[in-house]
């Protein structure tokens, strides 16, 4: 039941975004042909990526624990470039920005369930305690809060563009400490009195967690942030233009 609870949250996840893209693109008057595709290529890159990852897993590649440490550097570093390289380039795109900015922010809400599933996990005896919220991990709050700050920023017409900013750069924060905690107990668990990440955690669906919603995480909150910025720098321009329209002559 808790391996399912793991491939389950995957499937809802993967539902908000395919979700999300077509309820957007439909909105903007995307054709279905062209909305067929965009999703086509979303699910098939995830898809693929979790696909190679499985395959890396069955080489008993990921069972050793030698530095440098193979996890980082071949499932979450490959993720995060991607984030950064994608999002940069498409940081103008229309599509992106027309995302409604609840949504990325109401997304992180995720983090508080998969805690939950780390404890329960903890209590198996497979995770150390220092990765659950019981312990050095305080990934639980932020999905709390994310919770109100998404209802915030869905509801209040004046909502702080500086504060959800603010909150997303904290989010991400959080992430780097939780993966932080993650990475010691597995390959330095001497930092942690010797409290390691069994092998049995090494092996799917556990390995969703590098593979797929921790990077999802970092992803959902780079794209917010860009879009906060892209929407105040809307609004200083408007503000500038406006002022300059009512200066005397």
């Amino acid at each position: 039941m808790l391996e399912l609870s793991y491939t389950l949250l995957l499937i809802v996840l993967l539902a908000i975004i395919i979700w999300t893209l077509n309820s957007t693109m439909k909105t903007n008057k995307v054709s279905l042909t062209k909305r067929k595709r965009l999703i086509a290529i979303t699910l098939g890159g995830i898809f693929t990526w979790l696909i190679v990852q499985f395959f890396i897993f069955k080489t008993g590649f990921y069972s050793d624990t030698s530095l440098p440490p193979r996890l980082p550097l071949m499932m979450i570093f490959p993720l995060f470039l991607f984030t950064g390289i994608f999002l940069y380039q498409n940081r103008n795109h229309a599509l992106l920005n027309a995302i409604p900015i609840h949504i990325p922010i109401a997304y992180q809400s995720f983090r508080a369930f998969i805690e939950v599933l780390f404890y329960f996990t903890f209590l198996k005896g497979i995770l150390p305690i220092q990765v659950t919220f019981e312990g050095a991990n305080y990934d639980v709050l932020l999905g709390i809060s994310a919770i109100f700050v998404g209802y915030y920023a869905y509801y209040s017409k004046k909502a702080s563009i500086q504060k959800l900013i603010l909150w997303n750069v904290i989010g991400i924060g959080v992430v780097a400490f939780a993966a932080f905690t993650f990475i010691t107990s597995f390959y330095m668990s001497s930092f942690w009195n010797n409290a390691t990440i069994s092998q049995e955690f090494i092996q799917f669906p556990y390995l969703l967690l590098p593979a797929f919603f921790m990077p999802s995480a970092i992803f959902m909150h780079v794209l917010s942030i860009i879009q906060l910025r892209n929407k105040l720098s809307l609004q200083n321009n408007s503000y500038t233009t406006s002022k300059i329209k009512h200066i005397p002559l």
